[in-house]
């Protein structure tokens, strides 16, 4: 007997959820994709440096995904470093 496998791609609760930020001085490019075989990477556009931008998008996508855990992927360069504080 074989079993079915669902191919759809849904997110479970041991789902990492990937954000990738390409930091500038002033902005930065944001992009997210699931960690699941087949995903498909989301532009989600341009953001603006600052703390509370960055909080606003974490609790979005937090509200988004609430099952999946977020891991913010950007660059070390000295346009990225203050994320990291």
């Amino acid at each position: 007997m074989y079993q079915q496998y669902k191919t759809e791609a849904s997110m479970t609760k041991h789902n990492i959820l990937f954000i990738v930020l390409d930091t500038h001085k002033v902005s930065s490019e944001v992009a997210y994709i699931e960690d699941q075989r087949g995903a498909q990477p989301i532009h989600l556009g341009e953001i603006l440096n600052n703390k509370a931008t960055f909080k606003k998008l974490a609790r979005q996508l937090q509200s988004k995904y609430p099952d999946a855990t977020l891991h913010f992927v950007y660059e070390a360069g000295p346009c990225g470093y203050w994320i990291y504080r």
